[in-house]
């Protein structure tokens, strides 16, 4: 048996080293049990071993596809689990579950309608923003005949608020306020990565981030050429495409990083792929470059914010908050980057409390009828926590999150970005 999460490893798809494996890693999992309570993945691997198989972590195959179905890639293994690399033990549950979908991928060649219509984002964005009010009728409300229609073609969950298609694509705003602009470079220089949810859905919180990058005298350049960072693809084993998406954003952004750029990402999720999966994945040495390069947003500003000789402006003339309840994602957590984000909205004035409870949504996951009433009860501790306090505002730096968190409260969170930006009086953009 070969220990690889490697997927240039000849073993890689080698299905019974494979079984072997998650085998052992399943066993030392129950001797643990320290992430007994992070996703569902957990539960039932040990409600499988204490009631099926009398401790032992010898599970049969459908079984040990189901702990792989119902792991979403929330990454939190990386904080909890003592076993990771270095470890002598070499644990890396998420790496295996990729491995698992990886394996199944490439025997089944994906799960039908619904694997295109979550993972072409960059497609189905352009053709949504390019007819938005037909597209969003036609995705209607949760629950509607044509949501229910599409439940039963594509499965996606008719229940699921659908984030809505902007009219007008935030690079093509981009373009235009950049254009002919001498940037102010005194506190840095980058290169803003929007992300397909910032460039077809939310190009509020791109505009917004550009404006407060200006405002603390930070030059930005959108890149040409970026796409989604194809997230979407490595979730469900299609590692070719993944490659391939990756290859296309390293391609965009390495020049620039030569030139002196820093990247920063307005998606936690996105910034996680760019920082941890481009180098594994592609090995280049412009992969790394990038990666070594690459920012969360709030993490750069706060760098700028402690940097000697440099700050951010701390004159908020706009709205502030008293009270601001925060969630933290958790491919925001995985980053281990600390809470830069809830540090960035003290600075307003606010008290910050922290919600450190999963979404359940990871993209495609989340989305999918078969996983909703499962994604819901994950999401139960957050849903819970945000109902708590009716009078603070609610802040989440990731859009499908925040995206669940309006489902299910009706409360619709702020970008912590947006937040700074509302307190610098900057004017606030529609989508």
């Amino acid at each position: 048996m070969m220990i690889t999460y490697d997927p240039t490893h000849p073993a890689y798809f080698d299905e019974p080293d494979y079984r072997n494996e998650l085998t052992r890693v399943f066993d030392a999992c129950q001797g643990c049990r320290l992430c007994w309570n992070l996703c569902p993945s957990f539960g039932s691997l040990f409600d499988i071993i204490d009631t099926q198989h009398d401790g032992s972590a010898e599970l049969t195959p459908p079984e040990q596809d189901r702990i792989v179905d119902e792991c979403y890639q929330c990454k939190i293994c990386y904080v909890k689990c003592p076993y990771i690399p270095p470890h002598e033990w070499d644990l890396d549950f998420p790496r295996l579950m990729m491995r698992g979908a990886a394996i199944g991928f490439r025997k089944g060649g994906g799960g039908g309608l619904a694997d295109l219509v979550l993972t072409r984002t960059d497609l189905f964005g352009r053709l949504g923003t390019a007819f938005a009010p037909l597209a969003n009728l036609m995705m209607g409300s949760r629950n509607s005949l044509p949501r229910k229609l599409m439940q039963a073609v594509v499965g996606v969950a008719a229940a699921r608020e659908l984030p809505k298609y902007a009219t007008q694509r935030f690079s093509a705003w981009a373009r235009r306020h950049l254009a002919g602009r001498k940037a102010n470079t005194q506190n840095g220089d980058v290169a803003l990565f929007q992300t397909c949810v910032v460039e077809y859905q939310h190009p509020g919180i791109g505009r917004d981030t550009v404006q407060v990058l200006e405002r603390n005298k930070i030059g930005c350049t959108v890149p040409e050429g970026a796409v989604c960072c194809g997230m979407p693809h490595l979730d469900i084993g299609n590692l070719d495409a993944f490659r391939a998406q990756a290859t296309q954003n390293v391609q965009a952004l390495a020049p620039l990083v030569r030139q002196g750029k820093d990247v920063i990402v307005l998606q936690p999720t996105c910034a996680y792929v760019l920082k941890r999966e481009y180098p594994d994945y592609l090995k280049t040495a412009d992969a790394k470059l990038v990666a070594e390069h690459t920012y969360d947003a709030a993490e750069y500003l706060m760098a700028v914010h402690r940097a000697e000789g440099k700050g951010l402006d701390t004159s908020f003339s706009g709205e502030t908050h008293e009270q601001i309840v925060w969630h933290v994602p958790c491919h925001l957590r995985a980053q281990n980057i600390g809470f830069k984000s809830r540090d960035l909205m003290r600075l307003t004035g606010a008290q910050v409390t922290v919600v450190d409870k999963c979404a359940g949504i990871d993209g495609g996951w989340g989305m999918r009828t078969k996983n909703y009433d499962l994604a819901r009860k994950v999401a139960l501790p957050l849903v819970n926590a945000v109902q708590k306090d009716q009078h603070a505002c609610i802040a989440g730096d990731c859009a499908l999150a925040n995206g669940v968190i309006t489902e299910e409260t009706g409360r619709k969170p702020l970008h912590p970005i947006q937040v700074l930006a509302r307190a610098y009086g900057l004017p606030e953009a529609g989508e």
